[in-house]
């Protein structure tokens, strides 16, 4: 039986971005540490790690989205009305409801 071997070169892998940051020395040690206790590189650990994260994070997303929209809603002001030809007088009524919030 042949054992696979696992291509490590630039030319095999999947990835294409890279992205370095300063640490102390105590955060790496244990960081290398971790990674052979896994018995994986270092790269693949953090991967995790942030993968794990970023998944733990995706309904605070949609929650800050609401809140940005929320919060620009109250800022601008919505357009309401019955007049058919909003759309072409967009411009002139934006700037008019600023003027009266503003009053520029």
């Amino acid at each position: 039986m042949i054992a696979k071997v696992k291509c490590t070169t630039l030319k095999c892998m999947k990835k294409s971005e890279v992205y370095s940051w300063r640490l102390d020395a105590r955060l790496k040690a244990e960081l290398e540490a971790a990674a052979r206790e896994e018995e994986t590189s270092m790269s693949h650990l953090l991967e995790g790690i942030v993968t794990r994260w970023l998944a733990g994070r995706s309904g605070e997303g949609a929650a800050v989205e609401e809140r940005m929209r929320r919060e620009a809603r109250a800022c601008f002001g919505v357009l309401r009305g019955g007049d058919p030809d909003r759309s072409s007088r967009v411009r002139e009524r934006v700037r008019e409801r600023l003027r009266q919030n503003h009053g520029s």
